[in-house]
């Protein structure tokens, strides 16, 4: 039976017919879903009954390779034993809430910047798929901004100026807005990539602002200059009214495009109640074609 796609924000966003995806093998199904993913950009699944195991294997199934190196996985092992498996929690590695004080809490806090993820390696995330174990009993939301619309919405004038820029990212950079310290050592683990700041989408040919708290400076510009143009473009990606709030449930799968939407986390009472997310992010292995410039396939 096709699929049906029932849009949760005028722009982008859509929920998505029941099933269960853990045991979706079939190309059909699968073509269907990154359809989807070309159309809305962000897709809900609910009801999901993943173990580590099948969500990894049903990410490989859906977009190949897996990223390895996606946030403070970088730095130290994680406590799920598989470092394409993202820990997106408030547990310490006993499985208890974090203190107030701990450094990866003190790390963890820059999610709730605008950002997506791994634009700070080269090649960079495409899809996340995070998936929902534990949500606490008050709102701890996920919020979702369309990059694609955001390009849209410019005036012709600032598209001209955008086109052919470069932007470093660097999750170090991200994090020292928030006052967060590294090592040398760590600070050279973390020293970012450089991507264009507007991507074109390979299936679509539709293109988007790629950019982010991890971006860092606009390559030959004036530091000051670049910084403040960057700000001012994620306030117009960002405003309200142009923003997807997630409201989590348990055994919520949301897979996200990070080519065409920003994200960040809401704050809740987090050195109170258990919160737990695991993310597995794929490899932009379409990339080095786009920016070689060849044909998309």
């Amino acid at each position: 039976m096709p699929l049906t796609f029932r849009k949760l924000h005028p722009q982008f966003a859509a929920e998505v017919s029941p099933m269960a995806l853990r045991q979706v093998t079939d190309p059909e199904t699968l073509l269907e879903i990154r359809a989807g993913m070309d159309e809305y950009a962000l897709l809900v699944f609910r009801n999901q009954h993943f173990t580590d195991e099948e969500h990894l294997a049903f990410a490989q199934r859906l977009d190949g390779q897996l990223h390895t190196k996606t946030g403070i996985s970088a730095l130290q092992k994680s406590r799920l034993g598989n470092e394409a498996l993202a820990d997106v929690s408030n547990l310490n590695a006993n499985g208890e809430v974090y203190q107030a004080d701990d450094r990866k809490r003190m790390y963890g806090l820059g999610n709730r910047l605008w950002h997506t993820d791994a634009s700070f390696q080269d090649p960079p995330g495409r899809y996340s798929m995070l998936f929902a174990r534990v949500v606490p009993p008050v709102s701890a939301d996920t919020e979702y901004a369309d990059m694609r619309a955001a390009y849209d919405r410019l005036s012709d004038e600032m598209k001209a100026q955008l086109e052919g820029l470069r932007v470093h990212h660097s999750i170090a950079h991200s994090r020292h807005i928030l006052g967060f310290e590294f090592s040398e050592v760590e600070q050279e683990i973390l020293k970012g990539a450089i991507h264009p700041l507007i991507r074109t989408l390979p299936r679509t040919g539709r293109k988007s602002l790629y950019i982010a708290a991890h971006a860092s400076k606009i390559i030959d510009w004036p530091l000051p200059e670049g910084r403040l143009l960057l700000l001012e473009l994620i306030e117009h990606a960002t405003r309200p009214e142009c923003v997807y709030r997630h409201s989590w449930q348990v055994g919520d799968l949301v897979i996200y495009d990070n080519r065409a939407t920003m994200h960040r986390a809401r704050p809740y009472a987090d050195t109170t109640y258990r919160r737990e997310l695991r993310r597995v992010t794929s490899l932009d292995v379409e990339y080095d074609i786009e920016q070689a410039g060849a044909a998309p396939h």
